[in-house]
């Protein structure tokens, strides 16, 4: 008899009358909330605009929650395509499968589009968010608890995870629990960008980097745990390749940033009105406009004011020229 474990829920659906509620995607959502929440005072704090990250935030959270399905779907695709499989299910996100990997990636694309309505650099940007998303990734491996998924091999440890669902070839017992592991990483890397960023100023995307290096690093032996199926190349998991070679470029990158533009940027977003024209600075406008004919008006005045002195100046002269003329002749 096991003294104490993790209990697993006994369904991820909990219903409201007729509207169910997931508890894998209420993790997705609070996970989002705080990530644009945590960004937003980030980017404030850089000297942006309040709202900025959430606008752009419209444009990266659909793109990412795309590429994340797409990820899972290209790799895990036997469950969806292979025989007895309904293809039908490869659009049930609700059921759990999104590929971190994917959701960086093609999020990232949703960012710059934003980012480039706005005029403000992308790498600013994902510098702000980097350490939401780490808590956000954290929140949202619970939701992998509420579908009794995502657990490492079995063990009896005090907090091993008491899976009970035999749907999809699962088998009860007691598990590593692999998506806690992943949830406490996460929340370190989220605090180690956080510090490191306020420590060396970091800027122009290396916080995001440091974000992005210091996740594979733990997802690497996280997954070497995993007992799922999942693709092996030469002995090792897809995913752990794939931490393998972003892990490698995160790092790449951070070094040649900080070699070709060093510090951090002094100014994240134009002071600009981001619907009209480009350049035209907010109320810059109407004052210019007022101001320089007052200006013209007043340089006249001063120009007319010295015509007129020189010109009584040239009179008074010719007067005594001619009182001067008329007492010699007398």
């Amino acid at each position: 008899m096991e003294l104490a474990y993790i209990p697993s829920p006994s369904h991820g659906v909990y219903h409201l009358g007729p509207i169910p509620l997931r508890g894998y995607a209420f993790c997705i959502i609070i996970g989002v909330f705080v990530a644009v929440w945590l960004g937003n005072k980030r980017w404030v704090a850089r000297g942006g605009k309040v709202g900025t990250v959430a606008d752009i935030a419209v444009w990266a959270v659909p793109f990412g929650l795309v590429g994340g399905r797409l990820y899972h779907v290209i790799t895990d695709y036997e469950l969806y395509f292979s025989e007895g499989r309904d293809w039908v299910d490869a659009f049930k996100v609700w059921q759990g499968g999104l590929g971190i990997w994917g959701a960086i990636a093609l999020g990232a694309v949703g960012a710059w589009i934003g980012c480039r309505r706005r005029g403000i650099p992308l790498p600013a940007w994902a510098d702000a968010l980097a350490p939401g998303i780490a808590f956000a990734q954290a929140i949202g491996r619970w939701g992998n608890w509420f579908n009794q998924e995502l657990y490492g091999r079995e063990t009896h440890l005090p907090w091993a995870l008491h899976i009970t669902s035999s749907t999809d070839g699962r088998v009860p017992g007691y598990y590593h629990p692999t998506f806690l592991y992943e949830s406490l990483w996460c929340v370190g890397v989220g605090f180690l960008v956080i510090w490191a960023d306020r420590r060396f100023k970091l800027g122009h995307g290396r916080a995001f980097a440091l974000y992005v290096a210091a996740y594979c690093v733990g997802r690497g032996w996280i997954e070497y745990m995993r007992v799922d199926d999942a693709h092996h190349i030469l002995g090792l998991r897809l995913n752990d390749w794939t931490a393998m070679i972003v892990f490698l470029l995160a790092v790449l990158y951070f070094v040649i940033s900080a070699k070709k533009r060093p510090g951090r940027e002094e100014i994240v977003e134009p002071d600009t009105d981001a619907d009209g024209p480009a350049g035209e600075a907010d109320g810059d406008s109407e004052p210019v406009e007022k101001e320089e004919p007052e200006s013209d008006a007043s340089e006249a005045k001063e120009d007319d004011v010295t015509a007129e002195a020189e010109e009584a100046d040239a009179k008074e002269v010719e007067v005594k020229e001619d009182e001067a003329e008329s007492a010699k002749k007398g």
